[in-house]
């Protein structure tokens, strides 16, 4: 039996296209709210930026954020992996040395590295988030704990700069950018930290997600839904593929296992 339901965010709750949680997913939730169901997000975004889910907010139990590194229910901190700071220095060095933008996600704040037009276009146009200013270099991340580093580099890029962030691992779900978080980190072990603070097994556990950075949480529950819009990778991980998030997919996944 499902006991509770994960959900990614950007391109699975929310549209890329209207960036709001569509009205049959709204209702989908209430329905499986209402029979019992916990309902928790999973997501690549922070805490800070999770600011296009009003709709829902008030049936969600838990958060697992930045892929996994910050999981928590109302003010009970679940878990907490955080990146080297020597780390986040090296991806700053890497940005102003090679020409891109990053996005550092800390506790207290969040940091630009050398913005740009493409990061300006991710916050604006991807993200549909508010303009952030450029910061003047790395002591700006002294006294704070760094989440998540999002640089704005290719799968080339990636495969230079990874080896020399040895406490890190890197996943995607953009062609455009990669997050960068603590090694051993994914949304599989955000979910498990979740389960087990509520006491129910990552077989009882459903998820939705599309992109790259969900595979894992979807191989690891007992019920793993890919949305029509994902790619080929991420469904082959799914135990079963429904609509896109703009074709009622929720729903549709919902019913076709008998949650609603």
């Amino acid at each position: 039996m499902v006991k509770a339901i994960f959900f990614d965010i950007d391109g699975t709750l929310v549209s890329f296209k209207t960036h709001r949680v569509p009205d049959s997913t709204i209702e989908a939730i209430r329905l499986a709210k209402a029979a019992g169901r916990l309902i928790f997000i999973s997501t690549g975004r922070p805490v800070q930026l999770i600011d296009n889910v009003g709709a829902i907010e008030s049936m969600i139990d838990g958060y697992v954020t930045t892929n996994g590194a910050h999981c928590f229910s109302g003010d009970r901190l679940l878990l907490k992996k955080t990146i080297p700071m020597e780390d986040a220095v090296k991806m700053w060095e890497f940005s102003e040395k090679m020409g891109f933008s990053a996005m550092f996600i800390g506790q207290k704040n969040i940091y630009v590295a050398n913005k740009d037009e493409k990061m300006s276009v991710i916050i604006g146009n991807l993200l549909n988030l508010p303009a952030m200013q450029d910061c003047a270099g790395s002591s700006e991340m002294s006294g704070d704990e760094i989440f998540q580093i999002s640089p704005v580099v290719d799968t080339a890029q990636e495969a230079e700069i990874m080896p020399r962030l040895p406490g890190c691992d890197s996943c995607r779900w953009s062609p455009v950018f990669m997050d960068v978080i603590p090694k051993g980190v994914d949304k599989a072990k955000g979910i498990a930290a979740v389960a087990a603070h509520f006491g129910f097994g990552m077989d009882e556990c459903m998820a939705f997600g599309d992109g790259g950075n969900d595979i894992a949480m979807l191989k690891a529950v007992g019920t793993g839904i890919a949305m029509g819009n994902s790619s080929e990778e991420v469904k082959a991980a799914a135990d079963y593929v429904t609509a896109s998030v703009d074709e009622e997919g929720i729903y549709q996944g919902m019913k076709h296992y008998g949650i609603i």
